[in-house]
């Protein structure tokens, strides 16, 4: 990380200079040598750094010179961003426009304001700078002893084609005789052996153990055997509570207020008592059999023939868990050099052409070799080879002196050293601070981006956004092998969350030993956090015992932390600590305190003038104060589920840097001021009242940088359309997805729903459209405007609709909800836009033609797209036209119509007097998925032997 850090530093002097040339007076005299002085050092040790890099694997006195390095780095960062903070807000000041009577006067008193605060500002930073050379010094004298090399290291690009489509491999090669024993020890009904078996697969880290558990874990077979299965990842520490929650929220999904071990244990007994019950522990390392106890006995309730399987990379640990040595123990070998190959080859020939493979594969037989049979090491070789198609870059992996390392597990360690060096700077940065979380977390994508962009970590280029330069990050980490357990996005296939290996995160830590911690806080919270370096920058506590354990007082000498991330459980309350907190760790950028209890946020959270990311959501906050607005570096505010929030700031538009707003919420939040917030990415919801002096919709005029998703609550009427016509949404071409919610109203006289959406433009690339609590009528001119690209729609509680908008008539859409309809008890020709016309008798926006087949004139499609249909809660419909065998005579359909064509689920929730489907639905060649829920008129026909039964039997999957 030393080497970004030194690139951030010498792109903030340089930026500061430019500043300081633009400036007409010279307030501290000698610092512009002091800067000059410090660029030359700087750039002295950029020059050697690909050298130190390689030679740190070795020789541990380059390394400590490094970590010195990192050090004054992370500190000449700070004081420079104190700088260039304070340049920009005078000046921002200075600019401002106070009223025409007052402006000369305020304009001057201003000016002169900040120019008496910047003297006193800036002596303070030039004495900071000075001592910071003083330090450079003598690492520039260090780093002459060392006689580094001038190497040429070159700024690495990403191949972004390819970075972009993560390889889904098979992970595990050369299990299959493995699987066959592990399922033959699992499904064993032997009546001889202890009642609870306890099978432990060892090895050591990246060998497979966690993947054969999950493949055999996920195995059909398995799971029709066991009536329960859990998954509990255990690390260290072996907690018993812990571990005892895991399990019971694995069972239940909650654990609620349970903090004893023994109400725990009595909970997990209820639930699995006479069941019989497959728990996986995965990745134990306590050797230490009576912490075990207490635990395993209390699981032998289950009936005979359960089962708990464990991964570890000791043997004493299964041992200590209760398997048998000679029957319960599975060590698993190495892969065999043609296994190895077969995995380290299909990533690294991906995409490849056969000359390619022709020319490198000798040489990558060879480099497979050096894997040593452990399948982590093949993939991640294989990964980052992927990217490279010349021979000298495959002969450098093969020759590097990093297999060389002596250390433990180093058959790991070396490909993953290999994969890092590989990375550009900035994106090590980026690999490394995950380091900051524990094992086994599941990084979400986009909030993992935001931590990163807080850190400085990305840098937005005049024509890549900083949102879009993290996620190609993210995606060519996870191209690499850095991350795994992909979790993606039914849609468009993008990775939404994942997790690192074990060993990964081993790495990473390796590579932030005193930078970064994460800390589980369970009685002994002092005694740990005592054991971490005080230069450490980086922090994620955890509560475990919920309101039993109090915030760590020593957290406060932590005085250099740039993230603070704290896991409260929605249960631990901080406001006693946050005062203090806020006062001692001045250099923060990220402070995440979600679900802490936290009622009051303090006033002297203006002074953290680094603070760039603030997540306070799922607190009890009744308002912000005043003094947030100060924080003109801030890039994300998180406020969301914060039920008794009332109001945001009034100078909220203060923080022009402001990218990421979430205010997602139960309740009403006043918004005023959001209209100057012209650099907002994302606003999750925007609320508005009838009163211009609390939210007006036309505040959202300027936000043309909205990406994503938007969703407008209505509190209140609007009293004059031209003030909605204001918002402009037709400027913000990238949103995709926009909620209208119009809620709870009364003077319906004002302004008609109707009105509201003629007089809103949609956004031009609108994919997505749902539309909650609508009172019009529906005017069927209305609708037409907003089909664009719609994708999908959802419409739920329309208070006075008695019949469907013609839906059908949508050309792209894909997905449909509607519910709580509780006018509608009939759903018919109208839902499926066929001959519909308008009030005023003419026809309606969307022609015949629009819906016309290619291959025929005469053929009409109704959701020529529709894959999926969702109807719920409609407690006053009964019939969909169609139904009850219906007819062309009785339909009125002719017979060159075409509806549903690519339908594959249609779910039916909780419509209690609906009597049939209609013909088009039973008769769809393409439906897979049936499902009707709490409707028992409905239900009763599609039983096995019911009415409707011989109509819907040729549906694969129908649930009752």
């Amino acid at each position: 990380m030393a080497d970004a850090l030194v690139s951030v530093v010498l792109e903030q002097l340089s930026s500061i200079i430019i500043q300081e040339v633009q400036r007409e007076v010279r307030l501290v005299v000698g610092v512009e040598n002091e800067v000059k002085k410090l660029t030359s050092n700087f750039q002295a040790i950029q020059a050697v750094f690909a050298d130190a890099e390689e030679r740190q694997l070795k020789d541990q006195l380059v390394k400590h010179w490094l970590d010195q390095l990192k050090d004054v780095s992370y500190d000449m960062d700070d004081v420079l961003d104190e700088w260039g903070t304070a340049i920009a807000k005078s000046q921002s000041k200075v600019n401002e426009h106070p009223p025409k009577n007052k402006r000369k006067v305020c304009s001057f008193m201003i000016f002169s304001c900040f120019r008496f605060r910047e003297v006193g500002l800036r002596r303070d930073i030039a004495l900071k700078i000075k001592e910071l050379n003083e330090r450079i010094d003598v690492i520039v004298i260090e780093k002459n002893r060392f006689h580094f090399k001038l190497l040429e290291a070159g700024i690495k690009q990403l191949e972004h084609r390819k970075t972009t489509s993560v390889i889904d491999v098979e992970e595990v090669k050369g299990r299959e005789m493995d699987k066959v024993r592990v399922m033959k020890m699992l499904l064993s009904e032997s009546g001889q052996g202890p009642a609870l078996r306890i099978i432990s697969l060892v090895g050591m880290g990246g060998i497979g153990k966690t993947t054969l558990a999950r493949l055999v874990y996920n195995d059909n077979v398995v799971e029709t055997h066991f009536e329960k299965r859990i998954w509990v990842c255990v690390s260290d520490p072996f907690d018993e509570i812990t571990i005892a929650k895991a399990i019971l929220e694995a069972l239940m999904g909650s654990v609620h207020n349970l903090i004893e071990l023994q109400t725990l244990l009595e909970k997990i007994q209820s639930l699995i008592r006479e069941k019989k019950f497959l728990l996986v522990l995965d990745d134990v390392w306590n050797e230490d059999s009576t912490k075990w106890e207490q635990l395993k006995d209390s699981l032998k309730c289950g009936l005979p023939g359960s089962r708990i399987l464990v991964t570890t990379r000791k043997r004493n640990v299964a041992s200590s868990m209760g398997s048998s040595p000679s029957t319960d123990i599975l060590e698993l070998g190495l892969l065999s050099i043609d296994e190895c190959w077969s995995l380290f080859s299909r990533l690294a020939f991906f995409e490849k052409n056969s000359r390619e493979r022709g020319d490198l594969e000798d040489i990558g037989r060879q480099i497979a070799a050096k894997c040593k049979g452990l399948p982590l090491a093949a993939k991640s070789l294989g990964s980052l080879l992927r990217f490279k198609s010349r021979i000298e870059e495959w002969e450098s992996v093969l020759n590097s002196h990093v297999w060389e390392i002596e250390e433990a597990e180093s058959k790991i360690l070396a490909p993953l050293w290999l994969s890092y060096f590989d990375l550009p700077s900035e994106m090590r940065q980026c690999f490394s601070y995950c380091a900051v979380f524990p094992k086994d977390f599941r990084f979400r994508r986009d909030a993992l981006i935001k931590l990163w962009m807080a850190q400085g970590f990305l840098r937005e280029t005049r024509n890549k956004e900083m949102e879009l330069m993290g996620r190609e990050c993210f995606e060519a980490l996870a191209a690499r092998s850095f991350f795994q357990d992909f979790e993606k996005d039914e849609g468009d296939g993008s990775i939404y969350a994942c997790k690192m290996h074990d060993m990964v995160h081993d790495f990473a830590q390796s590579l932030t030993k005193n930078e970064c911690f994460s800390v589980d806080i369970d009685g002994a919270a002092e005694s740990k956090i005592d054991s971490f370096s005080r230069d450490a920058r980086h922090s994620m506590v955890v509560f475990r015992n919920y309101e039993t354990d109090p915030y760590p007082a020593t957290i406060h000498s932590f005085n250099k932390l740039r993230s603070l991330i704290v896991d409260g459980h929605r249960r631990s309350s901080m406001n006693a600590a946050l005062p203090n907190l806020i006062a001692n760790l001045s250099c923060l950028r990220t402070l995440k305190l979600s679900g802490c209890g936290i009622e009051e946020v303090p006033s002297n959270i203006g002074k953290l003038i680094h603070l760039r990311h603030v997540d306070l959501s799922r607190n009890r906050i009744r308002e912000l104060p005043e003094e947030m607005c100060e924080l003109y570096n801030m890039l994300t505010l998180d406020v969301s589920f914060c039920s008794e929030l009332e109001r945001l700031p009034d100078n909220i538009g203060r923080l022009v840097k402001l990218r990421h707003l979430s205010v997602d919420n139960w309740q009403f939040v006043k918004m005023r001021g959001v209209e100057g917030l012209s650099s907002l990415r994302e606003l999750d919801e925007f609320h508005v009242s009838g009163s211009d002096e609390v939210s007006n919709i036309g505040d959202l005029r300027n936000l043309n940088h909205l990406q994503g998703s938007l969703t407008i609550r209505w509190l209140g009427d609007v009293k004059d359309p031209d003030k909605v016509k204001k918002a402009e949404l037709k400027s913000k071409k990238h949103l995709t997805h926009l909620g209208l919610f119009f809620e709870s109203r009364t003077d319906r006289e004002k302004i008609n729903d109707d009105e509201v959406l003629e007089v809103l433009e949609p956004p031009p690339n609108l994919e997505s459209l749902e539309i909650r609590y609508y009172q019009g009528v529906i005017l069927l001119r209305v609708f037409p405007g907003w089909i664009n690209k719609l994708r999908v729609v959802a419409l739920q509680n329309w208070g006075k609709i008695e019949n469907l908008p013609p839906l059908g008539k949508l050309p792209s859409l894909e997905e449909l909800s509607v519910s709580w309809m509780r006018c509608v008890g009939r759903v018919g020709r109208e839902f499926l836009g066929l001959g519909v016309d308008c009030e005023d008798g003419e026809d309606s926006d969307i022609s015949i033609g629009e819906m016309t087949s290619s291959s025929s004139s005469n053929t009409i499609i109704a959701f020529p797209k529709l894959k999926s249909l969702l109807f719920g809660f409609m407690e006053e419909w009964e019939e969909w036209e169609g139904g009850e065998g219906g007819n062309e005579d009785k339909t009125n359909i002719s017979i060159s119509t075409i509806i549903v064509p690519s339908l594959r689920s249609l779910e039916i929730r909780w419509c209690p007097k609906l009597k049939a489907l209609p013909d088009y639905v039973l008769q769809s060649t393409t439906l897979e998925q049936l499902t009707i829920t709490y409707s028992p008129i409905l239900g009763e026909q599609f039983e096995e032997g019911g009415k409707g039964w011989p109509n819907a039997s040729h549906t694969p999957n129908i649930r009752i």
